[in-house]
């Protein structure tokens, strides 16, 4: 069956110009790679060592806040995973950090409605007073109405921006979605509001309020901040609707924070016949409210056991493969920033970037970003992942967060796209647990992600150089 399905791949790949002839060089695969590329996926189809992975994660660490004292935790459970694994050169490499966490968070409407609401702080939010602030709510549809709103008139005011998120495949829904987060706390504050409040960056229709970064633009304006469950936004908005005059509502939020805090990046390698670099992984912290299963305990088993596939294959891989657990990057991607920094005079040596870091769903799309004399060699990747109908993608991959420094030192990147329509269910949530992750999709995943692995380490030449971001220098 294997041998029919090789015979199969080679001729269609011939077909399509993929393989090398005589009118036209394109790069390949041998016989032999080819083969090894499909037995990878046949062990990823039936792998348990991701799940093991991410339920040892889950369950030994649970929440794993970044600079909080269960991210250390995190980090020696990571060490010691990767050390039973096999993996060599492991170590943890330590940055400094801001530190912020939650304490407590409430929100009710005193008039003329009295009831509590479902609401979680937004991170990086300021502490309202103890008692919490009181103000009249005003709803704005969009954080576009807030942003042309003149720069009087809200003096004492709760701003609410209500805006929904659409839910797409991709994910594409949150990038606009996600602004208000980071936005609307600011230019509540320039005009004078005492709180800003919005509706979750979500499309679920649970009282599960979503939290995640704010202030990311800056925040000297900005008041205190937080997240209503999108049942409890509905339910502000009726009231609002229904109120023959102002509706009043309190909201209290305290909140902890440290100027420094020692954050770190677990690093593991399958050392290679060359000092080439690919390196991958996904973020080791979590927002606190969930054990953060889907975000990215996922994406943290899901690299780690492909790269373990590899790594068992007889002999050394032609290029390391270096998998990061970096920290942080919920609270401002200071793990992968760090990462940059630290590693930036052998940049040189990276080939190629890559992260999990969007759940467990199946991968249906491999984006590449290469060099232009690089591309055909993603015609090879392409043709090795169909089985897994998994479709070409474009040369526009973002990589994921963690790997946009390194990106932006010229390293190529790939993303291998997951289907994402149920991601921002859960994502930042409670619900963000384990049992929400599919066996199958996740075996998926390893098998994809094996694949691309061993191909881009075996493939003769590199992908290319980015050009180098001014600022990244």
């Amino acid at each position: 069956m294997r041998n029919t399905y090789i015979a199969t791949l080679v001729a269609a790949a011939t077909a399509s110009g993929f393989f090398m002839n005589a009118a036209q060089a394109q790069p390949a695969l041998s016989d032999a790679q080819a083969m090894t590329a499909d037995r990878l996926i046949d062990a990823g189809l039936e792998d348990d060592l991701a799940w093991d992975i991410l339920e040892s994660l889950t369950t030994e660490v649970g929440p794993r806040l970044g600079g909080s004292p269960a991210e250390a935790r995190a980090r020696d459970w990571g060490v010691a995973k990767l050390k039973a694994l096999g993996f060599k050169n492991v170590r943890i490499e330590t940055y400094e950090m801001p530190y912020w966490a939650r304490v407590s968070e409430s929100a009710e409407i005193i008039s003329p409605f009295p009831q509590p609401l479902a609401v979680t702080a937004l991170g990086r939010s300021k502490a309202t007073p103890e008692d919490g602030v009181s103000g009249e709510v005003v709803r704005f549809p969009t954080l576009l109405a807030l942003q042309a709103a003149p720069e009087t008139g809200l003096e004492g005011k709760i701003v609410f921006v209500d805006e929904p998120m659409a839910r797409t495949q991709d994910g594409s829904g949150y990038g606009t979605a996600v602004a208000k987060r980071s936005q609307a706390a600011v230019e509540a504050g320039k005009r004078g509001a005492v709180a800003s409040l919005i509706r979750s960056a979500g499309t679920d229709s649970h009282r599960n309020p979503h939290t995640g970064g704010a202030l990311r633009g800056g925040g000297e304006t900005a008041v205190p901040t937080a997240a209503l469950s999108n049942p409890d936004a509905d339910q502000l908005a009726r009231a609002l609707e229904r109120a023959k005059g102002p509706v009043t509502l309190n909201l209290n939020l305290q909140v902890e924070t440290k100027e420094t805090v020692v954050s770190g990046n677990v690093i593991g390698e399958i050392p290679g016949q060359t000092d080439e670099i690919i390196v991958i992984g996904g973020h080791l912290d979590s927002w606190d409210l969930g054990t953060g299963a889907i975000d990215d305990a996922s994406g943290i088993a899901i690299t780690t056991a492909a790269a373990k596939l590899v790594g068992d294959l007889r002999g050394k891989p032609k290029r390391t493969l270096r998998v990061v657990m970096w920290g942080a990057e919920e609270v401002g991607i200071y793990g992968g920033d760090a990462y940059a920094e630290a590693h930036k005079d052998e940049m040189d040596k990276h080939v190629l970037a890559a992260e999990s870091d969007f759940g467990a769903g199946v991968v249906y799309r491999f984006d590449t970003r290469f060099s232009e004399e690089a591309l055909p060699k993603a015609k090879v990747f392409e043709a090795a992942l169909r089985r897994l109908a998994i479709t070409p993608g474009n040369n526009m991959a973002f990589g994921g967060a963690d790997v946009g420094a390194t990106r932006d030192l010229g390293v190529p990147v790939v993303s291998l796209r997951q289907d994402g329509t149920d991601y921002f269910d859960l994502h930042h949530t409670p619900d963000d647990t384990l049992d929400k992750v599919d066996l199958g999709d996740l075996r998926q995943n390893v098998a994809a992600w094996a694949a691309f692995l061993y191909i881009a380490s075996e493939m003769d030449g590199d992908f290319g150089r980015l050009p180098v971001k001014e600022d990244a220098q």
